[in-house]
């Protein structure tokens, strides 16, 4: 958080000395300006700009579509928690979603430590292994019954 701050603090400082130098010496900067956006006119009104910075207009809507399917792909990996960008990597609810390490109910909030991960680990197994007994139990009843027809 802090160094957000620090660095807002700097991209405004940035800002302000670049706001500051256009309006002590404007001209040289419109100047600049005109001469890279070919907005100058050379041999025709705007003839610079359309067959230099102009053209470059359909580029930065292909850019555009690049980026808008870039953030709908990571978008679909995104932790469903509301308003939360972090990329979801930790299933949970039985594969249903995908939450960041802050949003999953086992992590409580922190990153999972090698301990937490061996925990998890060792009650998952723990799980599965009275699921596979009962099914083996259910199983064998069923079997004992067909075997009694």
């Amino acid at each position: 958080m802090r160094s957000r701050l620090l660095l807002l603090a700097v991209a405004v400082t940035a800002l302000a000395a670049v706001i500051t130098s256009w309006v002590l010496d404007a001209a040289a900067v419109d100047h600049w300006l005109a001469v890279h956006t070919g907005t100058v006119n050379e041999s025709g009104p705007y003839y610079g700009f359309w067959s230099g910075f102009g053209s470059d207009i359909a580029e930065f809507g292909i850019i555009g579509a690049i980026g808008t399917g870039v953030y709908q792909m990571v978008r679909k990996y995104n932790c469903h928690e509301p308003r939360c960008w972090r990329v979801g990597n930790h299933s949970a609810a039985g594969g249903q979603f995908l939450l960041c390490y802050r949003h999953h109910p086992d992590y409580h909030g922190s990153r999972p430590t090698s301990a937490m991960i061996k925990g998890l680990h060792r009650a998952h197994k723990q799980r599965q292994a009275s699921l596979d007994e009962k099914l083996h139990r259910i199983h064998g009843s069923s079997r004992s019954s067909d075997a009694d027809n």
